[in-house]
């Protein structure tokens, strides 16, 4: 991990299309400005460790899975 320092007002590059500049530092809170490209996602940790987490758990299914489902919509048919 990569650790910088930078006041408020100071930017850091990442590559060439991202650019995060801290705007300001308040006790414990900071808060950061973050230029992207629009083809690029940005989440919160924790909003990213669950969407991550229930992908995961959608691929765990199984054709049995699938064929109740299946067999599910045809009854309500």
């Amino acid at each position: 991990m990569l650790i910088l320092s930078r006041r408020a007002g100071e930017s850091l590059y990442i590559g060439d299309g991202i650019k995060i500049t801290v705007f300001s530092i308040q006790g414990k809170q900071v808060k950061l400005g973050i230029t992207v490209p629009d083809s690029t996602a940005v989440y919160r940790e924790e909003v990213y460790l669950r969407v991550r987490d229930e992908n995961r758990q959608a691929l765990l299914t199984d054709d049995s899975d699938l064929m109740a489902a299946a067999s599910l919509w045809q009854t309500t048919k």
